[in-house]
């Protein structure tokens, strides 16, 4: 619940930086042009959400009879969960990790990589697909579509004002408030992108909680995760993957690997895994 609350204010907090962003350097024609560039690019992204990201990691679907013990994992979750069954998908690497996509539950997919099959137990990845199914549920691709949206409006304005500031857009009125304005919009223009940056990563990091919370919920089985998560963590900091950066969102840890000192937890997509396992443990104790 926390989590859906934290969800909803980042979100208020990103309408409401677009908005100012928007008025002070667009006026009402530049927030016209933004939204509607934002919208077009991510509805094109939310729409063809899971065919990108099968495509930029190379999955290959496979059947039950390839695969029996996950196709009967993910039908038993989908079961639970009563929600439809995704494709599911394998990616040819050896880097342990997996994601979910998919605009809504009818319209979704799974992926695992050869990695994660070869390093956590049935349990463990019971747990894992629990998480990625709940993403999935939860529609965060939708949440994740329309923090994109807002945060990329937020920067096509900024861009917008940059132009003006070269070209003079901004040199000033009648009441000599022109150098107060300028400045104002110089600020805006710095601030505002790395602002709806931050805002847009915390909102993915919520959501990683919340599929936490659920996927541990859905298995009745939180430490499951949380040993997959301790696994994992070692693992791909021994084996990075090699896919593109706009993907990295998409799986359960980040694919790069790798500690980051504290103050960079703000531009990481994934939050801390020594919280998050923290939080799966204290769930295992009731807590």
């Amino acid at each position: 619940m926390w989590q859906n609350l934290k969800t909803a204010f980042l979100l208020a907090l990103l309408d409401g930086l677009f908005l100012l962003v928007g008025g002070a350097i667009g006026r009402t024609t530049g927030l016209i042009i933004a939204a509607v560039f934002a919208l077009f690019m991510n509805g094109i992204a939310y729409w063809n959400s899971d065919k990108l990201a099968i495509a930029a990691v190379r999955g290959q679907e496979v059947t039950p009879q390839q695969f029996p013990a996950l196709h009967r994992i993910v039908d038993e979750l989908c079961a639970a969960a009563r929600m439809p069954k995704p494709r599911v998908y394998i990616c040819d690497d050896p880097s342990p990790n997996a994601f979910a996509t998919g605009r809504n539950p009818r319209h979704a997919a799974v992926c695992c990589t050869q990695g994660i099959l070869n390093l956590v137990t049935e349990r463990e990845l019971r747990g894992v697909l629990g998480h990625e199914l709940c993403h999935v549920r939860n529609r965060d691709i939708l949440t994740a579509s329309l923090a994109a949206t807002i945060a990329m409006g937020i920067s096509f304005i900024a861009q917008m004002g940059q132009f003006a500031l070269i070209f003079g857009g901004f040199g000033g009125n009648r009441d000599g408030e022109g150098g107060e304005s300028w400045i104002t919009v110089l600020l805006l223009i710095i601030v505002a992108p790395i602002a709806a940056t931050i805002i847009q990563l915390g909102i993915s990091r919520a959501r990683e909680y919340q599929a936490d919370t659920c996927g541990a919920q859905l298995c009745h089985d939180p430490l499951a995760l949380a040993n997959a998560l301790q696994k994992l963590e070692s693992a791909t900091r021994r084996i990075p993957m090699q896919v593109a950066p706009a993907v990295a969102p998409l799986f359960i840890v980040n694919p790069f690997g790798g500690r980051r000192p504290s103050f960079a937890n703000l531009f990481s997509t994934h939050p801390p895994l020594e919280e998050r396992i923290a939080r799966l443990q204290r769930m295992a104790q009731g807590g």
